[in-house]
């Protein structure tokens, strides 16, 4: 497209702009107003020019096609991600059913679908994945091996979950034997208050590590 042919197509959006605008249900249509703005740009582009227009050479075209293909990318990630979820949530589910959740390790992600199986049973809180993922922060199981995963725990977690890992990491220490199942009301505890939780877990660790003083 020369500078003659593009400045015809202007006048001719601009005739159709003219016409919407009498016509109540195309007064507002925006795709009218974005299409003349485009041929003017491209008008502009071309003048004092012999140029032939070529959208590949077209930076603003180039963008808006890079800034689709980057959406549209992120769509597709957002979809798998949402499945991924969907799928392990099928799995920790048919896991309670079977009795077998706390033989399990818990996976990269398994903090979002915690949320999901809680999205599904209607925001009720659900206890017995909560203890799962508590007891296996506190035992460094899974992905909890890795001391960056413990770390964003932090931020993922609910505040219950985290006093209640805590306070299992530190009973365990101070009674050498001792065993989860044992502990039942350290969950009851994080659950009724767990700032008081943490707060108490913080005053065992102390009481544990040399040269602190309780």
């Amino acid at each position: 497209m020369t500078h003659t042919e593009a400045a015809a197509a202007l006048e001719g959006a601009r005739f159709e702009a003219r016409q919407d605008s009498r016509h109540e249900d195309l007064a507002n249509d925006e795709r009218g107003p974005a299409e003349l703005a485009e041929w003017a740009r491209i008008t502009q582009l071309l003048a004092g020019t012999d140029d032939v227009y070529d959208p590949q050479g077209d930076v603003v075209v180039q963008a808006e096609l890079a800034a689709d293909a980057a959406a549209a990318a992120a769509r597709e990630a957002e979809l798998r991600e949402a499945q991924r979820i969907a799928a392990r949530a099928d799995e920790l589910q048919a896991l309670r059913e079977l009795g077998t959740l706390e033989q399990t390790e818990p996976h990269t992600g398994d903090e979002v679908v915690r949320d999901e199986l809680t999205r599904r049973a209607g925001g009720y809180v659900q206890a017995d994945v909560d203890a799962w993922l508590a007891r296996a922060l506190a035992a460094r199981l899974g992905h909890y091996r890795d001391p960056a995963a413990r770390e964003a725990a932090a931020g993922l977690l609910h505040p219950p979950v985290l006093a209640h890992a805590a306070l299992l990491a530190v009973l365990t220490q101070l009674v050498a034997d001792a065993d989860v199942d044992q502990l039942p009301f350290a969950a009851r505890l994080a659950t009724a208050d767990s700032e008081a939780a943490d707060e108490l877990a913080a005053f065992l660790t102390r009481a544990i590590t040399p040269g602190s003083r309780a």
